[in-house]
């Protein structure tokens, strides 16, 4: 029974498991209203809206506000969301299966990564949907 959990949840795509609701932020807001925005929609990081259409997309996480905000005691208001996002982003295609997006994310040292189908994000992908995909 645990083999045949293992392989659906190795063979299943990111489309299958990742979260369709994207919250997103501009890059010339404050921290401290990227923390608003966090809470208010329950999500523990935001996308960062491109300036263009050449730009990079960029993401914002909690692990961002602690480790180069709340750890350097710099005032969140005062700190604009380009200062600690990570950009430009790894992403991944929605037909990617689980087991590479889990190996990708280990080997890049992250958590998250948009879903993108070559137009637009349509979702984001995390460990924890990866996680919460094995049935045991």
């Amino acid at each position: 029974m645990a083999e045949k959990a293992l392989h659906d949840v190795r063979f299943a795509k990111a489309a299958d498991v990742m979260t369709r609701e994207v919250v997103a932020i501009d890059g010339t807001a404050t921290v401290a209203d990227a923390v608003r925005t966090m809470r208010e929609r329950k999500v523990s990081s935001l996308l960062v809206n491109r300036r263009s259409q050449d730009d990079a997309w960029g993401i914002v996480t909690r692990k961002d506000v602690v480790n180069k905000v709340v750890n350097p005691g710099k005032d969140p208001s005062e700190v604009k969301v380009f200062e600690i996002m990570t950009k430009p982003l790894i992403t991944v295609s929605p037909g990617l299966a689980l087991k590479y997006c889990a190996r990708l994310f280990a080997s890049a040292g992250i958590r998250r990564a948009p879903v993108f189908d070559g137009k637009e994000i349509i979702g984001i992908l995390s460990n924890t949907d990866i996680f919460n995909a094995v049935r045991v």
